[in-house]
């Protein structure tokens, strides 16, 4: 079974290489609209920079796997604010697309927790429409297509998880096709577990990402009979391997929190589950360490007997 592994956003690796420079809207409105174009511009260029830098950094460390920054654009979707964030940089995004084309490297966003499909207010559901619009945009801006994921969460159970739920179908079908078709959904470690969000992505039709640390924290009644198989399968229409998310807890008392690094010895059992289902699978690192974590955690894995490094970030699995 070859496992490849990646990281989110900023390669730590790297001297001042943030992607995730911003500016806030407090800021911004104090400017004159000359110094907020100006603002806007210099720190868009910066973002899409470090984003190239992260990307020649995994090509050069074979990582294949890259959640890149929502944070690039800084003030994208807000309403008093927004302005053209891809005219001025096709060139960049397009130089992004190329590279992640040429090298096969699977790229993705993660938005904050607030772009969710639950609310019972239209505007919430609204301006998580806009939050995937941004993000859209920017992959279309890169030539990239529906294989390039928008992962969200479905969101809070506002006191009826039931009735919620029914809610959610309603404003998730209200997401424009073009949207929808990068849309994916992950579990979450307090509201809607594995079993939940599967049957939730079943029904819509869009893919699922294991969070094995969410799983633990937020168990539910376990895991459903054939889940791997279930969980495979609303990959498929996508052409591509399952995606899961892994990450160690800070600590017993911090059970919810990621620690810098991930301990093999907590991740060995949720690979092993794979094996028992026996597919490839990407596996994306949510440590604080990022790139270093991943890197390390590939170096401990390597280290078990009978597992063969294939790269700087893939490994084949006894």
């Amino acid at each position: 079974m070859k496992l490849r592994f990646g990281y989110v956003s900023n390669a730590l690796a790297l001297h001042e290489a943030s992607p995730a420079r911003t500016m806030t809207f407090s800021t911004w409105s104090k400017l004159s609209e000359e110094e907020r174009s100006e603002k806007l511009h210099t720190i868009t260029e910066t973002n899409l920079k470090s984003t190239l830098r992260a990307l020649h950094y995994n090509i050069a460390h074979e990582i294949d796997l890259y959640r890149m920054s929502s944070s690039i654009v800084p003030l994208a979707t807000h309403p008093e604010a927004k302005w053209d964030y891809i005219t001025p940089f096709r060139d960049m995004f397009e130089e992004i697309g190329e590279l992640v084309q040429k090298h096969r490297l699977r790229v993705s966003f993660h938005p904050n927790q607030f772009t969710l499909f639950t609310s019972p207010k239209q505007h919430v559901t609204d301006n998580a429409i806009g939050d995937l619009h941004y993000h859209v945009a920017m992959l279309e801006a890169m030539g990239l297509d529906s294989r390039s994921i928008v992962n969200i969460h479905i969101g809070g159970a506002y006191g009826d998880k039931e009735e919620t739920l029914k809610r959610f179908y309603e404003n998730f079908d209200s997401i424009p096709s073009h949207l929808r078709s990068h849309v994916t959904l992950e579990n979450d470690d307090k509201t809607y577990n594995a079993k939940e969000t599967l049957e939730a992505c079943e029904q819509t039709g869009v893919p699922f990402i294991f969070d094995y640390h969410h799983h633990l924290a937020n168990p539910g009644d376990g895991l459903p009979e054939r889940f791997f198989e279930r969980v495979h399968e609303t990959w498929k229409p996508k052409g591509l391997l399952p995606k899961y998310h892994l990450s160690s807890p800070k600590s017993a008392s911090a059970y919810r929190s990621h620690a810098d690094y991930v301990d093999s010895e907590f991740a060995i059992p949720f690979i092993d589950m794979l094996k028992e289902y026996g597919e490839d699978a990407d596996i994306m690192i949510e440590a604080k360490k990022k790139d270093l974590a991943a890197l390390q955690l590939v170096d401990d894995l390597s280290a078990i007997r009978g597992v063969k490094r294939l790269s700087g970030g893939s490994v084949l699995w006894k």
